[in-house]
């Protein structure tokens, strides 16, 4: 099939030397891309909900500790020996 397509000068400028070092046709470079884009897209892992962890026990914070702080909060985590 024949097909127009508009491309950045540069980039087919490229494509076109690629092609000529690989001794190929601009037209199966071109074809070889879509080949790979297309196959990539299908061999892809669907992105799925993760569920954020959330702690349940029971203790809270150190008492004094300010929640609000994250300056406070880093410097107890640096403290938690």
């Amino acid at each position: 099939m024949k097909t127009t397509l508009d491309i950045n000068d540069s980039l087919l400028a490229n494509a076109k030397a690629l092609a000529a070092r690989q001794q190929t046709t601009l037209t199966r470079l071109i074809e070889e891309g879509l080949q790979l884009r297309l196959r990539s897209s299908r061999a892809a892992p669907k992105a799925s909900k993760r569920k954020i962890p959330v702690h349940k026990g029971r203790g809270g914070l150190v008492v004094g500790l300010n929640p609000l702080s994250n300056k406070a909060m880093l410097d107890a985590a640096d403290n938690d020996t």
